[in-house]
């Protein structure tokens, strides 16, 4: 069997979706010889940059590396790649199956079993984000792809029950398998590591932590609202730890992303909020584990991985009981209202001011982490295959 995966986000491994992307990558090349499989697979990996020195694959995986004439990395170049190369070149690899790791314009000819992994449909709720024609055609091929695909593989319950309501998907259709964090979060951070990292970003440990973007969904805006809130009520009493938050700033494309310095500026906090920009993700473990707690009110998320990374590291986390958030942290961490500041603040400060609930939540955390892995994902896949008609 000929299996071709859509591997396009390996040039993006500081992303969810590269994240996904590179650790199903890995799992797969890892695991040659799966129970149940008596079949040799052959694997075709759509790719349009060559592969980082960091995945090395066996010898029955091809890379296939093409760009469209057009080559600047924006939407037209994904429709033309997604939409009309992608297809065409499966179909002359001679794929059986064909795997998207993410909810894209691909349409399959049908002699080719198209499985979808749809990782949550964000633009349906916020409009705002398709604010041109280009990306809202985008997203209508998006729309229309997802619904011709044979399978799809949701990350979330949240997310399956969004593609039901909201794109009347057959629920036959949908399997739902929970991703999981690269292994760069699950291991221990060694001291020297903490202190290196500590010093780079010019940080002192026991910091409040918010990251995970500047979208506006990502509700940037009221965290610093509730930090505010705090600030000007017990800020004399010396109790409330600085309030660090990374992410690329990028103000110019306001207002789809918070422009946090002018907000820390507007609300007085320039001497108790750290900006770090954008930080690389082999930073990022030792930047969770050096957090008193960690802040991630998002308004929508199909999965959420920010919230795992941080239970991984044994952080507690503070985060919306919206969205798929509350699926993915259980009881182990602590829920707000992501629309109140004041709902975000009160449930801050109820950490800060019990170390016993920080040790349940940081235990409970590290607990429910375990519950997640990309072998489970990938046994849900290779099913789905066995299962196909």
């Amino acid at each position: 069997m000929k299996i071709g995966i859509n591997a396009s986000f390996l040039r993006k491994q500081n992303t969810g979706i590269g994240q996904v992307t590179a650790n199903f990558v890995k799992k797969v090349a890892e695991c040659q010889t799966l129970k149940d499989r008596n079949q040799k697979f052959e694997y075709f990996l759509y790719l349009e940059e060559k592969l980082q020195k960091n995945i090395k694959l066996p010898e029955n995986f091809h890379e296939r590396v093409f760009l469209p004439p057009y080559k600047r990395d924006d939407i037209i170049r994904s429709i033309w790649w997604q939409k009309f190369i992608l297809p065409k070149k499966a179909a002359e690899d001679g794929c059986n199956v064909f795997l998207s790791l993410y909810q894209c314009a691909t349409i399959m000819p049908k002699n080719i079993r198209h499985i979808m992994v749809v990782h949550d449909i964000l633009l349906e709720f916020f409009p705002q984000y398709i604010n041109n024609l280009r990306k809202k055609y985008f997203w209508y091929l998006s729309k229309q792809a997802i619904k011709k695909a044979d399978k799809i593989i949701s990350v979330s319950h949240r997310t399956e029950k969004d593609l039901i309501q909201h794109l009347e998907i057959n629920p036959k259709k949908i399997s739902v398998s929970h991703v999981d964090v690269d292994e760069i979060y699950k291991r221990n951070v060694s001291q020297f590591e903490s202190q290196h990292i500590l010093n780079k970003y010019n940080l002192e440990a026991g910091y409040i932590y918010n990251g995970g973007g500047m979208e506006i969904r990502k509700n940037t805006e009221n965290v610093l609202k509730a930090y505010k809130l705090l600030w000007d009520k017990y800020g004399q009493n010396g109790w409330l730890p600085k309030l660090v938050i990374s992410g690329k700033l990028m103000p110019e494309l306001a207002p789809l992303v918070t422009d946090a310095k002018k907000l820390v500026k507007e609300l007085n906090l320039e001497n108790r909020v750290i900006l770090l920009d954008y930080v690389p993700q082999e930073d990022l473990p030792a930047i969770y584990n050096n957090a008193v707690l960690f802040v991630y009110p998002s308004l929508y998320e199909g999965f959420g991985l920010p919230i795992l990374e941080a239970m991984n590291q044994g952080i507690p986390v503070i985060t919306s009981k919206v969205s798929s958030l509350p699926e993915i942290g259980s009881d182990s961490v602590l829920y707000c209202d992501p629309k109140k500041a004041e709902d975000i603040a009160m449930v801050i400060k109820n950490v800060l001011n019990n170390n016993h609930l920080k040790a349940a939540l940081s235990m409970k955390g590290r607990e429910r982490a375990n519950h997640f892995s990309f072998e489970n994902f990938l046994e849900k896949f290779f099913n789905i295959i066995k299962n196909l008609k």
